[in-house]
């Protein structure tokens, strides 16, 4: 009995007990997700300590992801920027350009290939469109952006950004007016609107509505509104709009004619309404309104206006055109870097697991389990991976102004500080951290204590095997990277250097912009500025290499006396253009001053529009009938090719006149030390010759390089992202080698006992690497060579693909990793074998 009195007494003070501890102190102390920021803080305290403690392996890890991270960023900024062209029109998807084309000779029934389209083109078929397809609901033409001369409150300005536009331009397009009524702003004839910028610049003291300003220094416009400025991811590049109707009132006819040619006409679609139901019957359209045409075919064509900057390919564009095979080159360099500092996160992390072998085996005695060493490592790479973050964006803020220069495109804090980019960057930290930290950890998680603490451990075969395939990768991709690169500048410096044809040395182009009072004393002014001591020649014409020139329907007798009509471009200049700019005259005679007839009944052609007509030989065509523009007379001359456009495309036909009333500009060739002074002279000399017109002058040879900007900027881009990519792939090459002599360092001591001299070891130690760098070359030649191969293709002139390129490549790889391996094996010669050995 007193037994069972005690055993019931201890039930009854157990549960006592239990239930005395159901109190807010106890609870407080006792709450499970404690011991989980307890764990979690550990693991952060840990992984902070190792990468304090291994600070140049820590710094060598962020550096490279880093500087990966920030390439990426800029790349895809870029992409993104190139990618938003015109997606700010609300009518967007419902928007299209009409491209048009012509067709002579014997392939006048096959329709132009993409390349031979033109968004250039005539005014009619705008409101045909509109008039005969239900599913257009309303249409809008430009000009192109002629110099126009602009005289507001007795200030004359020389405006490159004015262009003739319809009265639906805001019903089409997404520029918001700031003041006027876009439904009127553009009805009435000796109306404008200008931009934001130009506005202010006219009026800086108030508002520009309803104020005048005097265009072609007689015609007075009314500011009837003033837009926003046109955003800069836009493919126009305009600054003000005159009324359609303004330009009806001075060429009423060349509204009605589908043979001129001098506007880009957009079209806008009802809704529900489709492109593929007028596709198939524009053509038809076209023929109907030129079917009297003899011996030309007329074709037209649409296209979307989204992605028009991008992947249109027709020509005479109406501005600046992007380069979608460039955006999928820097998508595949942004991808190729990321990859690369993630293999070299990788390599370095496993190449130091040696020395974090002990403290695992440790770990795991103590009771760690496998899940929890993998959490340990992950906070450690996912740490890193927020140091890298931190350093993207440092490089960034350092070298914007660079990307800047180079791109035009402006990456400013605010842009950085957007939710879309901050959710976008830290989950690209996280599953990088995720990614490239899982293999380590999983790695590591796994040493065996017992063999770790006997001092007996090795890594297996597939680490090994998969450290060697990721730097072979690596070397493979800078390895095309070198030849990429090497090959990009070299056909850039064939371009620049290549023979144009022509002389565009020392040459000043000045600009009056077929200014009438000029024409009318062109020979006088010439004269002028010829008693200048460092002007040496002097001519005037329409056009000059590398700037906008028309096409010309042109008919010249064939070999077998028909007249054949083609459409050329045509240069009318004075007979002292071709001697001025060196160009050779193969057959016949240039134009002179002594044969009056040159002026109205003379043609000169180039080498491939004699070939064209049926020519080979240029003497055969010196004596052919022609007629062109309302002008018929004979051939005098043939000229060589030269490059009146860039070296992007092959010279085409080219036909030349001499025409006195059609001149825009001069073109003086300068032999002078000091060309500033020159130049002053100069001015003064225009303002007391022309004083009429603001001086606008540019040298020929930089203002012909503009057609390579863009190629130029390609290979900027290339090379900056290609050099920082080769420098990560490098400290791919340098954890490997950190791993392979950390692993031998005990055979190589016993080899230095046993008197192995340097370079044996180097040569041990090299061994692996000659064979990546082999097995990366074998790769890598055919891949560039291929890549290279399709990116010059889209040049007419290409610079030969060199066996020095490889070579340089090879070398370059080849001595930079031989340096490193030099590095490490200088190291392990100088470690006294007895420390190396002391604990066998």
């Amino acid at each position: 009995t007193t037994q069972t009195q005690s055993t019931t007494k201890a039930k009854l003070n157990y549960w006592y007990q239990v239930f005395n501890y159901l109190r807010p102190f106890a609870l407080k102390n006792y709450r499970s997700n404690s011991n989980h920021f307890i764990m979690f803080n550990n693991y952060y305290k840990i992984a902070w300590r190792h990468i304090l403690k291994e600070k140049f392996y820590s710094l060598i890890n962020i550096l490279g992801l880093g500087v990966g991270l920030a390439c990426c960023i800029y790349i895809a900024f870029y992409i993104n920027d190139q990618l938003s062209y015109d997606q700010y029109h609300e009518n967007l998807d419902r928007t299209y350009r009409i491209l048009q084309g012509h067709k002579d000779g014997e392939g006048i029934a096959t329709p132009p290939s993409p390349e031979e389209f033109r968004v250039w083109g005539n005014a009619p078929i705008g409101p045909a469109l509109k008039e005969e397809f239900a599913e257009v609901e309303t249409f809008c033409r430009f000009t192109p952006a002629y110099d126009k001369l602009i005289e507001v409150n007795d200030h004359l300005y020389n405006e490159e950004g004015i262009v003739f536009g319809d009265s639906s331009a805001f019903e089409v397009f997404s520029w918001p007016l700031l003041s006027g009524n876009p439904e009127t702003a553009l009805t009435e004839p000796n109306t404008i609107v200008l931009s934001e910028s130009l506005a202010k610049k006219y009026f800086p003291d108030g508002d520009a509505l309803g104020k005048s300003i005097i265009y072609d220094q007689n015609r007075e416009c009314i500011v009837t509104g003033v837009m926003k400025d046109i955003p800069k991811n836009s493919h126009f590049t305009f600054d003000g709009i005159l009324s359609m109707s303004t330009f009806y009132q001075q060429r009423p006819t060349i509204f009605e004619d589908w043979g001129y040619v001098d506007f880009y006409t957009y079209v806008l679609l009802k809704e529900n309404s489709t492109i593929a139901s007028i596709k198939p019957r524009i053509n038809e359209l076209a023929a109907k309104h030129t079917s009297d045409w003899d011996g030309y075919k007329f074709y037209a064509d649409v296209e979307p206006l989204d992605g028009a900057y991008l992947n249109s390919v027709a020509a005479r564009q109406p501005g600046k055109t992007g380069s979608l095979s460039s955006l999928i080159i820097f998508s595949m360099i942004g991808g190729f870097i990321l990859l690369i500092a993630c293999m070299n996160f990788i390599n370095l992390s496993t190449a130091r697991s040696l020395e974090r072998a002990k403290e695992i085996g440790v770990r795991k005695v103590v009771g760690a389990r496998q899940s929890s060493l993998i959490f340990q490592f992950l906070s450690e790479f996912s740490l890193l991976a927020l140091f890298a973050g931190i350093v993207a964006l440092a490089l960034i803020s350092l070298t914007s102004p660079y990307f800047e220069s180079i791109t035009g495109l402006s990456i400013v804090l605010s842009d950085l500080l957007t939710i879309e980019f901050i959710g976008a960057f830290i989950s690209l930290l996280v599953i990088l951290g995720l990614l490239s930290g899982s293999y380590p950890a999983f790695l590591l998680s796994k040493y065996e204590p017992a063999k770790v603490l006997k001092g007996n451990f090795k890594t297996g075969s597939k680490g090994v095997s998969l450290r060697k395939g990721l730097v072979t990768f690596q070397f493979i991709l800078t390895l095309a990277l070198i030849i990429g690169t090497i090959t990009i500048y070299n056909q850039l410096s064939y371009l620049q250097n290549h023979e144009l044809g022509f002389d565009k040395e020392q040459t000043l182009v000045m600009e009056f912009g077929f200014d009438i009072q000029a024409i009318l004393n062109i020979e006088t002014i010439k004269d002028e500025f010829l008693k200048d001591p460092d002007v040496t020649a002097i001519a005037a014409s329409r056009a000059v290499p590398g700037k906008f020139h028309p096409n010309a329907g042109t008919q010249i007798e064939g070999p077998d006396g028909t007249l054949i009509p083609h459409n050329p471009a045509i240069y009318e200049v004075d007979p002292d253009f071709i001697p001025l700019y060196n160009i050779e005259v193969v057959a016949g005679r240039p134009f002179s001053y002594n044969f009056t007839t040159d002026s109205t009944e003379a043609l000169i052609v180039n080498k491939a529009a004699a070939s064209l007509w049926g020519y080979e030989n240029p003497e055969d065509i010196i004596g052919k009938r022609f007629d062109q523009w309302g002008k018929q007379g004979v051939v005098i001359g043939v000229v060589d090719n030269f490059n009146y456009r860039s070296l992007h495309s092959e010279v085409e036909p080219l036909t030349i006149r001499y025409e006195p009333f059609s001149m825009a500009m001069f073109s003086l060739k300068l032999d002078a030390d000091n060309i500033q002074s020159t130049i002053m002279r100069l001015e003064d000399k225009w303002r007391e010759l022309i004083p009429q017109r603001p001086l606008v002058y540019y040298f020929l040879d930089d203002n012909f390089d503009k057609h390579y900007r863009a190629d130029r900027q390609f290979a900027q881009l290339f090379t900056a992202f290609a050099i920082l990519a080769i420098l990560i792939a490098f400290l791919g090459l340098f954890g490997l080698t950190t791993y392979s002599t950390a692993q031998r360092v005990k055979e190589i001591g016993i080899r230095k006992v046993l008197g192995a001299s340097f370079l044996s070891i180097l040569m041990l130690l090299s061994k692996d690497i000659a064979k990546v760098i082999l097995m990366a070359f074998v790769v890598a030649i055919p891949l560039s060579w291929f890549a290279m191969q399709s990116w010059i293709e889209s040049y007419a002139y290409r610079a030969p693909m060199s066996i020095n390129t490889y070579f340089i490549a090879v070398l370059s790889i080849s001595a930079t990793a031989l340096a490193i391996v030099g590095w490490h094996s200088v190291r392990v010669v100088i470690l006294n074998p007895v420390n190396s050995l002391r604990s066998e």
